[in-house]
């Protein structure tokens, strides 16, 4: 709801409150009668059944929706406050997003287009996207990464940013993915948190038209990092960072002649997945810990039900960055694991002009998007003033 502009004030349209909203817009009996929760009351029923015998419903979920090198034995074990979920089961998420759609005949299928801030384009498979995530984990084994071992994550969004993550699951590495503006300070407080033993990074990124420096600024992080052993650079500016010789490495070089085909580790369901640091606005930063099974079927399930997407059908976005939670389950583990395909975007969302992204959903034709409520009042700011002052304010 919008404040009614005064014209002696000459000022802009205003929103006052966003949170008094009592519209309600049901869906066309066309759109419900393919959903995947229908109606209120198959919701409800749903809920019943997940509450009504919370261990049977979970195991009947992850027996149909996670792959399963050897199948758990116990659903559930829960000393509160610790819940331990499939236990006995062995599995592995990068092989729930990747191998299994591949070998069900949906490597065709595209499951990212992305799209760099300055406009370079790039479509990925299934199929390419194993490959790459295989020959990057055979990268990460050959330097002595293994099952348990942490490692940083500090680049942009480009496709290489969930490779690596994907890399380091497929291994049973435990990833920290570090949002690409935090400072050199904050890095080296999650790498020396979790005693990472690698730091993956880019030569730089780009953010509203300027160049991120993201290597210069791990540089600075790694000289307070006594347990990172190695960094990885990927080459996305072509900026020519100083490279430490013995200590960094070149993305492209190290996976020059590894194998595109690089089996997944059978990790166990309660085995660690990734570490997420909290921002630390409100103090030290705390690391949260996120297991294997659990985390993939959660994100996978809730995924389907609350975008209702439709594999092969629908393109979805999901606008955040993978430093966030919401950039893991809803970009990376819960998409992939569905088979859906994507529009992964580095740049910001009203850069170079306030409608980048209805560009980028009208090219290529978007029909999920989730995006975060300040990226829509930022939005409904500038509709307000386009209209007071009655022309385009880019």
């Amino acid at each position: 709801m919008a404040t009614e502009h005064s014209p002696e004030s000459k000022a802009p349209k205003q929103i006052a409150n966003v949170m008094n909203e009592t519209r309600v817009f049901p869906p066309s009996s066309e759109f419900s009668q393919t959903a995947e929760i229908g109606s209120m009351d198959a919701y409800q029923a749903l809920y019943e059944t997940s509450i009504g015998d919370t261990e049977k419903f979970w195991e009947a979920q992850a027996r149909e929706h996670l792959h399963w090198f050897e199948p758990f034995t116990q659903t559930l074990d829960w000393q509160e406050p610790v819940a331990q979920w499939f236990l006995g089961g062995k599995t592995n998420v990068s092989y729930n997003c990747l191998d299994a759609h591949v070998q069900a005949g949906r490597g065709d299928r595209v499951a990212f287009h992305w799209e760099g801030e300055p406009g370079d384009t790039r479509t990925i498979t299934y199929a390419d996207l194993t490959k790459d995530v295989c020959r990057f984990a055979a990268a990460l084994s050959k330097l002595g990464i293994k099952k348990g071992d942490r490692v940083s994550i500090y680049m942009p969004m480009v496709p290489e940013l969930p490779v690596a993550m994907l890399a380091c699951a497929r291994i049973g590495a435990i990833h920290s993915v570090i949002f690409g503006g935090f400072s050199a300070e904050a890095i080296a407080d999650r790498n020396n948190d979790a005693q990472a033993k690698l730091v993956i990074t880019a030569d730089g990124g780009w953010r509203r038209g300027k160049l991120l420096a993201l290597k210069q600024t791990v540089d600075e992080a790694l000289a307070k990092s006594p347990s990172v052993e190695h960094c990885i650079v990927l080459r996305r500016a072509g900026n020519e960072p100083a490279m430490q010789a013995h200590r960094d490495l070149w993305w492209h070089e190290i996976t020059a002649d590894t194998p595109d085909h690089f089996p997944a580790v059978e990790l166990d369901s309660e085995d660690p997945l990734f570490i997420l640091y909290t921002s630390g606005s409100t103090g030290k930063p705390k690391g949260i810990k996120h297991t294997t099974a659990g985390y993939n079927l959660y994100a996978k399930r809730t995924f389907e039900w609350v975008f209702d997407h439709k594999p092969g059908q629908d393109i979805f976005w999901c606008t955040a960055d993978c430093g966030w939670i919401t950039g893991h389950s809803y970009i990376v583990y819960g998409p992939l694991s569905a088979g859906a395909t994507q529009v992964l975007y580095e740049g910001a969302p009203n850069w170079p002009a306030e409608d980048r992204f209805w560009e980028l959903i009208e090219k290529y034709k978007v029909t999920i998007l989730y995006t975060a409520p300040t990226a829509i009042r930022a939005f409904i700011d500038v509709v307000l003033q386009q209209d007071w002052w009655g022309g385009d304010v880019r």
